[in-house]
Order: C-alpha cells, then sequence, then structure tokens
C-alpha cells in the first residue's frame, strides 16, 4: 500500500472496533450470568483489566516495528526462528476455530426468529455457510467491501441505541441485589474466558502494523483507545442486560434481543435481531476472506508448503480456502458457540503469552526503541503472564474427564504440539531450495 493510501489513526481505531465487536457481545452476556450470577459485572471488569494488561504489551511490541507481522514478528525477533513458527502457523490455527465458532454463531443468532435453526439444524446451517461463503472465496467475488461497511453500522447503531434507551428501564435491585450462583475461583475463571472471547480480535488487528500511517506512533494509540471504547460498551450492555431481564438472563441465547423486547417491544427485539444477524454475516464474510490467506501468507514466507499459496484465474489462494473450510466442519460438529468460543480464547494464548513475555527481552535490544513504554517496569508483563497461565489451569481442570473431542485445551493448543515435525520439515525443504538455487546461479 502507498504512503498515502495508509490509514490514520481514526480510521485505524475505527478498523480496530469493527475487528473486536462481534457475535461474543450480542451472544455471550446470558452465558456470563449463567456462569457467575449478579457477579458478571465485576468478572467484565476484571476481564477488561486482564485484556488490557496484554494489549498494553500488544501496544509496546507494536511501537518497535513498522512493518506487518503481529505475534509472529514479536515472538520470532525475541525467540528466534521456531517460536517465530509456532506462533505464526497458530495465527491461522486461530483463525480457523474462530470461524467456526462465528459459523456457530450465525446459526445461533437465527434462532432468535427459528428456534430450531440454533438447535436442531445448528451445524447443517453453519456448515452451509462455511461451504457457501469458501465457494464465493473461490470464485473471487467482489463487492465484499459494502457488505462489510453495512455490517459495521449494523452492528454499532443498534448497541448504542440498544445502550441509550436500555439504560432508563434497568432495575437497580437487579444489578445490586445478589442472585445466582457465588463467585469461586472456577466459575470466575470459566466468565472471564467467556468474556474474552468478544474482546479477541486485536491481536489480528496489529498484525497490518505496515498499512497504518506513523505505525510505531499510531499503533500503541489506536490500540489503547480501540480497546477502552470497546469495553466502555461492552460493561454498559452488560449493566442493561442484567438490570432488564434479571435472573431471566441465564442460559438466554439471545440476550440482548431479548431485553430489547421488553423495552422496545416485539419490533425491538427483530430490530436487534436483524443487526446481529447483519453484524455476524458480515464478520463471517470477513473470516472467509481473512482465514485462507492467513495460510496463503505463511505458504508464501515458506513457513508451509508453497503448493498452498497457488491462486487460481481470480487470484484466489483456492488450496487455502479448500484447507481452512475443510478443518473448519469438523470442529462445527464437535460443540456449540460456547465451546468453541472457549477453544479460540484458550488457542489464542499462543500468541498473547510469547507476545507479553517478549517485551522483557526485547527491551533489552539496544537497536529497538518502542514508541510506547508499559509503566511499572516489568510488573504489567509479568501479571499478564500468570493471570493467562492461570486462566489456562484452571480451563484444563474444568476439561478433566471430558471426552477428547471436547476438551477444550487440548484441542486449542494441542496443534502446538502438532505443528512442531511441519517447523523441522519445512525447514529441510527450504534449504534445499537454496541449494537448488545456488547452483542453478553457478
Amino acid at each position: 500500500m502507498e504512503q498515502n493510501k495508509k490509514m490514520g489513526l481514526i480510521s485505524a481505531i475505527l478498523l480496530g472496533i469493527n475487528g473486536i465487536v462481534g457475535s461474543g457481545i450480542f451472544l455471550l452476556p446470558g452465558k456470563v450470568y449463567t456462569a457467575v450470577g449478579s457477579n458478571s459485572l465485576v468478572v467484565y471488569v476484571l476481564a477488561t483489566l486482564l485484556v488490557l494488561s496484554i494489549l498494553v504489551c500488544f501496544a509496546e511490541a507494536g511501537g518497535l516495528f513498522n512493518k506487518n507481522g503481529g505475534a509472529y514478528l514479536y515472538a520470532k525477533e525475541a525467540f528466534g526462528e521456531f517460536v517465530g513458527f509456532e506462533v505464526g502457523l497458530m495465527s491461522w490455527v486461530v483463525r480457523i476455530i474462530s470461524w467456526s465458532a462465528l459459523s456457530v454463531a450465525f446459526a445461533t443468532a437465527i434462532g432468535v426468529f427459528w428456534p430450531e435453526a440454533a438447535t436442531t439444524y445448528k451445524n447443517l446451517i453453519a456448515s452451509a455457510l462455511v461451504i457457501i461463503l469458501s465457494i464465493n472465496s473461490i470464485f473471487g467475488v467482489k463487492k465484499i467491501e459494502i457488505i462489510n461497511n453495512i455490517s459495521t453500522v449494523g452492528k454499532l447503531v443498534p448497541l448504542i441505541i440498544f445502550i441509550v434507551v436500555g439504560i432508563f428501564f434497568v432495575k437497580p435491585e437487579n444489578v445490586f441485589v445478589s442472585g445466582g450462583p457465588a463467585l469461586t475461583t472456577s466459575n470466575a475463571a470459566a466468565g472471564i474466558i467467556l468474556i474474552f472471547y468478544a474482546f479477541t480480535g486485536f491481536e489480528s488487528f496489529v498484525v497490518a502494523t505496515g498499512e497504518i500511517e506513523n505505525p510505531k506512533k499510531n499503533m500503541p494509540i489506536a490500540l489503547i483507545v480501540t480497546m477502552a471504547i470497546v469495553a466502555v460498551i461492552y460493561i454498559l450492555i452488560q449493566i442493561v442486560c442484567v438490570g432488564v431481564l434479571g435472573a431471566n438472563l441465564a442460559d438466554n441465547s439471545a440476550p440482548i434481543a431479548e431485553a430489547s423486547n421488553v423495552f422496545l417491544g416485539g419490533y425491538g427485539k427483530v430490530f436487534i435481531g436483524i443487526a446481529s444477524l447483519i453484524s455476524i454475516l458480515g464478520i463471517n464474510i470477513g473470516s472467509s476472506l481473512v482465514t485462507p490467506r492467513c495460510g496463503s501468507s505463511l505458504a508464501e514466507d515458506g513457513l508451509l508448503p508453497r503448493a498452498i499459496a497457488k491462486t487460481n484465474k481470480y487470484g484466489s489462494p483456492y488450496i487455502a480456502i479448500i484447507i481452512s473450510a475443510c478443518l473448519c466442519i469438523p470442529l462445527i460438529m464437535s460443540g456449540g458457540f460456547e465451546q468453541l468460543a472457549v477453544m479460540s480464547v484458550v488457542a489464542r494464548f499462543a500468541q498473547y503469552l510469547p507476545t507479553c513475555i517478549s517485551i522483557l527481552v526485547l527491551r533489552k535490544r539496544s537497536d529497538l526503541q518502542s514508541t510506547f513504554k508499559v509503566p511499572f517496569g516489568p510488573v504489567i508483563p509479568i501479571i499478564a503472564v500468570v493471570c493467562s497461565l492461570w486462566l489456562l489451569q484452571q480451563a484444563w481442570i474444568q476439561d478433566i474427564g471430558a471426552p477428547i473431542y471436547q476438551n477444550r485445551v487440548l484441542i486449542g493448543l494441542g496443534a502446538l504440539v502438532v505443528i512442531v515435525p511441519i517447523y523441522f520439515i519445512m525447514k529441510k525443504v527450504n534449504s534445499k531450495e537454496k541449494e537448488q538455487q545456488i547452483e542453478n546461479v553457478q
């Protein structure tokens, strides 16, 4: 992208908000209330603090470089090629898991109008969506930008209306009177992991560092401002949902739509239901484009077989598209939206942890100076690492005894082990290619 076409700070912030605000906030408030009851607001604050501790580490790392790469780049610079490879390939794995969760979220959102869509036909609808969007990608169908712009407006305007109107219908006794299960270490961790899903996306945003004007200065600002805005929106939405629905929020698969039904009537429920569908469909369209291209870009860099980067006459990486879709569908069949959301969060820690630790290593390099530095020395990065490990440990404990296809930690992080042989195979393949190039020159 040419310099005059790069995004300014405001555009970068809007891009960040669009990448983070998605299916999670439309579907998760009820799940969180089920886990921790009236303590959901406390858990939202705790989750926000944890996300911010990780995000400021990304902000400092982003202020070190002017080029694309994100967590892959930070890990490679701090710990070398092998760790960089693991983090880079996990980025594709995370995208695939996330797309699976988003497709199931779409079927769940249809359940507002057609209940069987969220139960009996959930897997069929989600799988069909992945297949249709993959075919769309293969044939290079254009005009996606219009749909993405509509989905951005379709998610933000209804949420703002929901907050502004709904705040006047909040019942204080629902917010401040204790209800539901008592807050424990176990259910607090479960709630935080669920909420974390609604915040995810910023790690993908930093991959596009090189597309932003003056990225070393603007990326840290965009990250922090984006997350502050998103956090305020999320907490206000939870307050309205809890305040309006009270105990009825528990296990509600479409909480914002149901709360809108209370204070805006049937039209309000339909309005929010349609808005959530537009939003989630738009994010699925974006995932259908980005997910396979994440794999093809890794192949172009020699981290995967170069055949995966092959394009057809429409310029689409058709092999990467087919692989992505084929891996998405079994994940869709493995569980519901909540399970896939948690699995997606767990897998993302393969990017979060190396980035937080890399700050402590990259600070020692005299050739790198960040435009933003996390305050209090190593304290916040260490807190982020410790809290992240605690969440993973809690997720592991809660999965003990579950069948392997349901175990979110093993599936979420198991790819780290599975992809190790790929590194050595690709290293050997690339070595032979370099030798062949040298021979051809000679």
